[in-house]
């Protein structure tokens, strides 16, 4: 592996300021212990598993399907495609149309102008994932899709697909991605989920290098 290809870091900073999805748990950083004398300070953290830049795993959309910790590591590490798709304004979905061509296996990241207006605040018309969308790209058996915000399903939407269509497939979801410094085209994923046991999502580390 080349050490000179170049870092591009995905993730979303976690600050006590890390926007949430309306209702989920905030994230609070606070001193657990601080020792002075013995040149020690300890934290506490309290997160919801959906925090930031995060995988959803098939067991958040699914009854009894698989946990977080069930999903093989090769669907996060791997050669993947981001698609720009950054026409898309506030409120407007990521089509088929837009996607393009894909292939049994490929790993598909959405750039939108959701990355564009940035993450210091939550906007409730973010840029989603169409449910036909979702449809055909289970259909097609990609092996991971992602999107640069909170959640691939518009905000109080009944059309469940987005995240459905995918889960029952077996293709997790990394949401909470920022591309803005992405352009479009193949990289190298490597997407590292907390190795939480039973739970059905969970944060990630999430960075992209160049493959040339």
């Amino acid at each position: 592996m080349n050490s000179d290809k170049k870092i591009i870091d995905i993730s979303l900073p976690l600050t006590n300021s890390t926007i949430v999805y309306p209702n989920n748990v905030a994230l609070i950083i606070e001193t657990h212990a601080h020792m002075p004398e013995a040149t020690t300070h300890l934290s506490k953290i309290t997160m919801g598993t959906h925090t930031g830049s995060h995988i959803d795993a098939p067991m958040h959309a699914v009854m009894g399907a698989n946990t977080l910790d069930q999903i093989p590591l090769d669907a996060f590490v791997g050669v993947c495609r981001v698609v720009d798709a950054t026409h898309r304004g506030p409120g407007e979905s990521v089509k088929k149309e837009d996607i393009g061509e894909v292939s049994e296996g490929d790993r598909i990241l959405l750039k939108t102008s959701n990355s564009i207006r940035g993450f210091d605040k939550f906007y409730d018309d973010y840029v989603y994932l169409d449910g036909d969308a979702a449809d055909w790209l289970a259909s097609e058996r990609v092996q991971l899709v992602g999107i640069d915000y909170l959640s691939i399903k518009q905000k109080g939407s009944k059309d469940q697909r987005p995240h459905t269509s995918l889960l029952e497939n077996n293709i997790p979801i990394i949401e909470g991605i920022d591309l803005k410094n992405v352009g479009p085209g193949k990289y190298e994923l490597i997407c590292l989920p907390l190795k939480f046991v039973g739970v059905e999502g969970g944060p990630a580390r999430i960075i992209l290098r160049e493959l040339n």
